[in-house]
C-alpha cells in the first residue's frame, strides 16, 4: 500500500468555533442546505455523530459520485479539531483504500481562524497518486469552505 499526504493552511475571517460548528458539527444539516444542486444529504448510518461514527454522504445527479461514507475518528471541540476517514464510495476507484483527513482550526489576529488541513491517501497495491488530480478534489473542496465561509459572513448571529 502506498501513501501520499498533502497539507494545507489557509485563513479565513470567521472565528474557529463558527468555522468548526458549521464545518464540522453542523455540517450534516448546513452542507445539503447551501449546496442542494451537488449535495441531496448527508445521513448518520451508525453512532451519535462523535468518534466512532460514520455519516454517508449522498450526492445529486450533478455530481460525479454517488455517495462516500466517512468514519469519524476524533471529534475534539474544545481544540476545534476533527480527524476522519473516507472509508467506502465511489469516489475512492478501485486504486484507494481510504483517505484519512485532519482539520484543525487555530485562531488568527483579528478574530478570525487559520485551517490546517491534512489529507493522507492510502492506495491499493503500488498505485501512485497523481498530485495533480489531488489539487483538483482540493479545490473543490476549498470551494464548499468558501461557500460556508460566504454564509457565515452574511448571517453573524449562526453558530455564534
Amino acid at each position: 500500500m502506498g501513501v501520499t499526504t498533502i497539507a494545507q493552511e489557509f485563513e479565513c475571517p470567521i472565528a474557529p468555533a463558527r468555522m468548526f460548528s458549521a464545518l464540522i458539527v453542523e455540517s450534516s444539516a448546513l452542507i445539503p442546505k447551501l449546496l442542494p444542486q451537488f449535495i441531496k444529504s448527508v445521513d448518520l448510518i451508525q453512532g451519535d455523530g462523535g468518534s466512532g461514527s460514520i455519516e454517508q454522504v449522498n450526492f445529486t445527479e450533478a455530481s460525479h459520485f454517488n455517495y462516500v461514507k466517512h468514519r469519524i475518528d476524533e471529534l475534539d471541540r474544545e481544540n476545534y479539531k476533527c480527524r476522519y476517514t473516507m472509508i467506502e464510495g465511489d469516489a475512492l476507484g478501485d486504486k484507494l483504500e481510504s483517505i484519512d483527513y485532519e482539520v484543525k482550526f487555530e485562531p488568527a489576529t483579528g478574530g478570525g481562524s487559520i485551517c490546517k488541513m491534512t489529507s493522507t491517501y492510502n492506495t491499493k497495491g503500488d498505485f501512485c497518486v497523481d498530485e495533480e488530480e489531488i489539487r483538483g478534489g482540493k479545490e473543490k473542496a476549498m470551494a464548499i469552505y468558501k461557500v460556508v465561509e460566504a454564509y457565515l459572513l452574511e448571517n453573524p448571529h449562526v453558530y455564534a
